[in-house]
């Protein structure tokens, strides 16, 4: 069978809006049915983030993004594949030829993140084919969101199948513990400072919306992203990373934790000269044109909005247009369009991976005091709440 390989690559960037890309869905195409859905998900991570490793959580999913397209570059260089992050996870779209693999650099960097930080980060895969004969559709476009990102787009509850699938199968590779592991996490980064929103009164707030109807799936994300559009203004107005307030955090615990995630051993010299990279940064951003085209690029390049058959995104805001939001929110989710869950907080968090510092670095936006996560426990509790009413 063919693989299609270059399948997503050759998907064409669509330069124009969410709202307008949602209401054209001939510019979807079918996923191949040899590809595989990947995931990753940290297990217990809501009791994580309580026991205050909320950072932990948030690199350990950036982590496993990293060591995949680290992985994807050395196999097969113009090779491009979709990736989703979670919060506490990721998700990946990638053709049968590199599944394994990719399943065992995942494997050697669930076991790296057990023995560093703990925690225990599940593994598994699933055939699009599964998907398709459980009559889900799994849709994607490509999104050139501005001159420097370029976002997948999905529609259709296939990847949500595929998780909920797969979660159920996850195992524990305990006899691997004593494994030698060679992982390449090139390119991790975790150095800025907890990053408020601009102006006093504002808040950041963690939405995950889903549409209870795949077939409106499209119809309601759109009406979702005018009401946004309309309290928030664009992508650039409500974006909670800016460029005033993007701050580096030049500690040596700050370094220690990268180091300690990355590479898994104490090494004095990484240590200092990332420190000493950090520290001196602070100013190369503030006085020096390239280092404030650097924090510029930074912010858009940062991934707030994502949409993997439901709306994944970080806004900043102030309370009276948060209570707007979730006014009309509530009014889908009595009509039974959505079923959403909101986290809101008092900043952002984020996670880098930096390939070089021009234009390839992306960043990974999250919420303070759990922020995907923390979404994500609302939003389960109302669809176990959802299932038992109709029965």
């Amino acid at each position: 069978m063919k693989d299609y390989t270059d399948f997503y690559k050759n998907i064409p960037k669509n330069e124009t809006s969410l709202k307008d890309l949602l209401q054209n869905e001939n510019l979807f195409s079918s996923v191949p049915k040899n590809w595989h859905i990947l995931v990753t998900d940290i297990q217990g991570s809501s009791n994580a983030v309580t026991e205050g490793k909320h950072n932990d959580v948030n690199l350990t999913a950036t982590g496993s993004i990293i060591a995949v397209l680290n992985a994807v570059k050395k196999i097969h260089s113009s090779l491009r594949i979709p990736y989703f992050f979670g919060g506490d996870g990721a998700t990946f779209i990638v053709p049968s030829s590199i599944i394994e693999d990719l399943m065992n650099v995942l494997t050697d960097y669930s076991l790296h993140i057990k023995r560093t930080l703990n925690l225990d980060l599940r593994v598994g895969s699933l055939v699009v084919d599964d998907v398709y004969q459980h009559n889900y559709s799994l849709r994607i476009s490509k999104l050139k969101v501005n001159n420097y990102l370029t976002t997948p787009v999905i529609l259709g509850n296939g990847l949500k199948y595929a998780e909920s699938k797969i979660k159920e199968k996850f195992n524990k590779e305990a006899n691997l513990i004593d494994k030698e592991i060679k992982l390449d996490l090139e390119g991790m980064e975790c150095r800025w400072d907890e990053i408020y929103p601009s102006g006093n009164h504002k808040k950041v707030a963690c939405l995950l919306i889903g549409a209870t109807s795949e077939s409106k799936q499209a119809e309601v994300f759109n009406e979702i992203m005018n009401e946004i559009d309309y309290i928030f203004g664009n992508l650039n107005k409500r974006n909670p990373i800016t460029v005033k307030n993007l701050k580096l955090k030049p500690t040596l615990e700050k370094i220690r934790k990268e180091m300690h995630t990355r590479i898994g051993v104490f090494n004095r010299a990484y240590l200092m000269n990332n420190w000493l990279i950090t520290f001196f940064g602070q100013y190369y951003f503030k006085f020096f044109k390239a280092g404030k085209l650097y924090l510029y690029r930074v912010t858009q390049l940062s991934d707030t909005i994502m949409l993997d058959g439901s709306i994944n995104t970080v806004i900043s805001g102030d309370e009276k247009q948060l209570g707007k939001l979730r006014f009309f929110l509530d009014t889908l989710e009595s009509q039974n369009k959505i079923v959403y869950g909101f986290h809101k907080t008092y900043a952002s968090i984020m996670s880098c991976y930096v390939e070089d510092r021009e234009k390839k670095h992306i960043h990974f936006v999250d919420g303070t005091e759990g922020g995907y996560t923390a979404a994500s426990v609302e939003y389960k509790l109302k669809l176990r709440k959802q299932y038992i009413s109709n029965f």
